[in-house]
């Protein structure tokens, strides 16, 4: 029986903030960077794939380069801050895992595992350490983590990933307290399974997408507006006594035991 009971809405208003999205070319971080713009925030993207831009909302400032390299990561604060005028919300989410990066840790090699501690771990630091200068001048500012529930919990094959998200949701702890009485917060926030390249990527390898979706207890795979959703609230005064600390925005993956009884998954010949 379909429910009509209302849901209740929630809007935010950010016209006069600035926010700094890394890899906001596509999936969760391409929609973080519309949702701060629907609400009126200035929004600069950093993003590696120039191909993106294409795709990009022109009013959105796109910036190419790596959050891997430093100088690039200062480059896209210092444009916020010259273009807008400072720099209000920080949001750390490029990240990658490679298909290749799904094996034990002797076979990773050297290359493949300094790749992905490039972009998914310096990256995030490079980006803070900039932003976090600028905020501590405004004595403001919020600071915003994607880590993921593979930083809470693990599986086999993830021997790069898993760890260094787990590192995110640490910086994000070790930085909300470091930072806390300079008017900064920060946070992480832990997405369970959500419908972006990465995670179509590796449908096949993780047992396909039902199976992908059946492990929630809600049932089905996440979409990136819920996670950025989660972001603009974070972000708002209405979560001002939040700091270093996670919010698991995972349809309940989290909370659900390895050794739980399995959902029964529908029968397609059912219908």
């Amino acid at each position: 029986m379909e429910n009509d009971r209302p849901t209740g809405a929630v809007s935010f208003d950010n016209r006069g903030r600035v926010a700094l999205v890394s890899g906001g070319g596509g999936g969760i971080g391409k929609a973080i960077c519309e949702a701060f713009l629907a609400s009126g925030a200035q929004v600069v993207c950093l993003e590696i794939n120039e191909a993106s831009r294409a795709k990009t909302d022109e009013r959105i400032e796109f910036v190419h380069g790596s959050t891997a390299t430093e100088d690039d990561c200062r480059a896209a604060v210092d444009t916020a801050v010259e273009k807008f005028g400072g720099l209000d919300v920080l949001v750390n989410n490029a990240s990658i895992q490679p298909t290749d990066s799904y094996v034990t840790v002797d076979e990773m090699s050297a290359e493949l595992w300094e790749r992905i501690v490039g972009v998914n771990l310096s990256g995030y630091t490079f980006l803070a350490k900039h932003a976090l200068q600028v905020m501590k001048r405004q004595q403001s500012g919020v600071v915003v983590n994607i880590a993921s529930a593979q930083g809470h919990r693990t599986a086999r094959g993830v021997p790069a990933y898993g760890p260094i998200k787990a590192a995110n949701l640490l910086q994000a702890r070790q930085w909300g307290v470091e930072y806390a009485r300079d008017g900064i917060r920060v946070v992480s926030v832990s997405p369970g399974a959500i419908y972006t390249d990465l995670v179509r990527e590796t449908v096949a390898i993780q047992g396909g997408e039902e199976r992908i979706a059946n492990r929630h207890p809600l049932g089905r795979i996440g979409e990136p507006e819920e996670i950025a959703n989660a972001v603009l609230w974070l972000s708002s005064a209405s979560a001002s006594f939040v700091t270093a600390t996670d919010l698991e925005v995972d349809g309940g993956l989290g909370a659900f035991a390895a050794f739980a009884d399995p959902y029964q998954m529908k029968d397609p010949q059912a219908d």
